[in-house]
């Protein structure tokens, strides 16, 4: 028993500070999903403080794995207290199939039937999702960040590349939830910089993983690495640390700059390793540096008589243009395909140059 009263009397259940605490949720949403949905402890100390039984945390816990999952609050909620009046009535009939939740919302189905107590935060997620519903995915992983429960954030994260690899993963589940979190954070005044701190937070642990995990096996030795780097004042990285990774799964030797590189910096980079190719990244318009584009396709290195220069991919929506020895790459895939397949990369070059 707790001195501070986090647990009360004996049977009186917690507080709705501990549970919060427990869960991985703020006070505040329990308090909502109690106001909106019902979701409140099936007794009250003394008529106005809330205690919660063992009972109401499985409740709870249910709550929070079924939107983790993807399931809508209301729809979740409504699951969630069918399977808390099984639990007390102990009704064989709840159990069956056809009064859990066998529903279907968007093609993804939730489990038919739902354990006596669902995970809470930092347990693996559910492995019932259907294996290639990338929507329902990228859902469950927003609703994730909101909770701001890092754990089920990281074994989504996780998930999603074992399943789809890191190509798909990242432009159809990982890019459209870092959106989402950021039109919300934009729409509210700052409101959700916390979320889209964690997320932005994950994904890049997650892509430094897969870099670490491919890095043990040696390129080849001759090879020069491709050269990624920001442009100056460019601090957005995580395209740059997704193009990163995938090169390193496909044995592609690369130097990574990261963030807001001078442009002597980035030169000097440029005559010193002799890239084959060279990525810049920019985000925004105010950052897009075109003169230095141009500048790195047209520095050459090497003897005389067998100079060469870089073949230079502008990456990111600041780019207003491109050139000649310009490629603009419109997603990982492109990009990979441009780096990798010198004769598509020529193709490309004469096409963009002519249209």
């Amino acid at each position: 028993m707790s001195s501070d009263g986090e647990t009360g009397t004996a049977g009186a259940g917690v507080t709705t500070g501990f549970l919060a605490r427990r869960l991985g949720v703020s006070p505040t949403t329990l308090r909502s999903w109690d106001r909106r949905y019902g979701l409140g402890p099936a007794v009250r100390a003394d008529g106005r403080h809330r205690r919660w039984s063992p009972d109401d945390v499985a409740m709870l816990r249910e709550m929070c794995r079924l939107t983790a999952a993807g399931l809508p609050p209301a729809e979740a909620a409504r699951t969630a207290k069918e399977a808390a009046r099984g639990r007390v009535a102990a009704s064989p009939a709840l159990a069956s199939p056809t009064r859990t939740t066998a529903r279907t919302r968007a093609g993804a189905r939730v489990p038919k039937e739902a354990p006596p107590t669902g995970p809470g935060p930092g347990t693996p997620p559910d492995t019932e999702l259907p294996p290639g519903d990338v929507a329902q995915e990228c859902r469950g992983l927003v609703r994730a960040a909101v909770r701001l429960d890092t754990l089920a954030v990281q074994e989504r994260l996780a998930a999603a590349v074992r399943t789809h690899g890191l190509t798909k993963a990242w432009e159809d589940v990982m890019v459209p939830a870092l959106r989402t979190v950021g039109r919300r954070w934009e729409t509210s005044g700052d409101r959700h910089v916390e979320v889209e701190r964690l997320m932005s937070w994950n994904v890049s642990a997650t892509l430094l993983r897969v870099y670490v995990s491919a890095a043990g096996h040696e390129p080849p030795a001759s090879a020069s690495p491709v050269l990624l780097a920001c442009v100056p004042g460019e601090r957005h990285t995580l395209s740059l640390e997704a193009l990163n990774a995938a090169l390193a799964e496909r044995r592609v030797p690369v130097l990574m700059l990261g963030a807001a590189v001078p442009p002597e910096a980035l030169t000097a980079a440029v005559r010193r390793v002799g890239p084959p190719t060279v990525v810049l990244w920019s985000q925004s318009w105010s950052t897009a540096n075109l003169p230095l584009a141009r500048h790195i396709a047209e520095t050459r290195r090497g003897v005389r008589g067998a100079r060469t220069r870089s073949q230079v991919l502008l990456g990111g929506p600041g780019w207003p243009q491109t050139g000649p020895g310009l490629l603009r790459p419109h997603h990982l895939a492109e990009a990979l395909r441009m780096i990798t397949a010198p004769d598509d990369r020529t193709a490309d070059a004469t096409d963009r140059a002519h249209s």
